[in-house]
């Protein structure tokens, strides 16, 4: 990605909360193809696999595992992720938080609700960023949308399950709108991807995805940052993904062996 191309994503970013990073990790998509399949035959504790009442395809999903594979350990160390999140974030530093895999089966029919994924975390985090990598080419219709510009909103959307669930009970938080009836009211943004491409997203941002209705699949590797000043934050449950083992204290520096600094090495 040259210069000029660079100073527009980190403008879309910081002002949409999201931008399209076209081809950015081509030669890392074999790899992950490859630890997708590893992983689905050895998945973690974390794994979370939804299987619609329809009995439709199942939605794969395993959480921070980057590290357990190595097509995904070499996306996350050897591609330029680290530095691309630290420019986008601009940010002095790049540090990875964990890794989501979402594999969406041919006529698999779970859609992905309305949400942002801040509130969900154990960390806070001024600066930050997501980079949903595409294994596979997804058109409009299928792909992952967002409000541009909610990042600013000034708002923390009360987290639920995708069963509608809250994650955190007794949370007086507001809800998500409805965004799917007032589709008029809002800035949403999508791109058709192919294997390579990626979306950056910031935590704070509100974003959801169809279901999968198509005979192809839809495999995707979601990788989170953070940037400079982030800390950790106690939520009042249990965060998602889960750290059981992990100690912290509220508003201490997010840092340790679990959440390596990639940027600068």
């Amino acid at each position: 990605m040259n210069q000029a191309d660079m100073s527009r994503c980190v403008e879309e970013f910081q002002r949409d909360g999201v931008t399209l990073l076209r081809g950015a990790f081509s030669d890392w998509v074999d790899g992950a193809r490859r630890a997708i399949e590893e992983n689905k035959s050895k998945p973690s504790w974390r794994e979370r696999t939804y299987r619609p009442d329809d009995g439709g395809a199942a939605f794969f999903q395993d959480y921070c595992v980057w590290s357990q594979f190595d097509g995904y350990r070499a996306l996350v160390e050897d591609s330029p992720m680290a530095e691309l999140a630290a420019q986008l974030m601009q940010s002095s530093s790049a540090r990875i938080f964990h890794d989501h895999v979402l594999v969406k089966e041919p006529g698999n029919s779970v859609v992905t609700p309305w949400h942002q994924d801040k509130p969900y975390y154990l960390v806070d985090a001024e600066r930050s960023v997501s980079f949903w990598v595409a294994l596979d080419p997804v058109p409009r219709d299928r792909t992952i949308e967002y409000v541009a510009g909610s990042h600013s909103w000034g708002k923390s959307f009360k987290p639920q399950r995708f069963d509608g669930t809250d994650l955190y009970e007794g949370d007086s938080s507001d809800v998500v709108p409805d965004i799917d009836n007032n589709r008029d009211d809002y800035n949403i943004l999508g791109w058709a991807v192919e294997p390579g491409d990626a979306v950056a997203f910031q935590f704070g941002v509100l974003h959801g995805a169809a279901a999968n209705s198509s005979p192809d699949r839809r495999r995707v590797i979601s990788l989170r940052w953070v940037g400079d000043g982030a800390t950790f934050a106690k939520r009042p449950g249990k965060t998602s993904p889960a750290f059981p083992d992990l100690h912290y204290s509220d508003g201490a520096p997010f840092e340790g062996a679990d959440f390596p600094q990639l940027y600068p090495r």
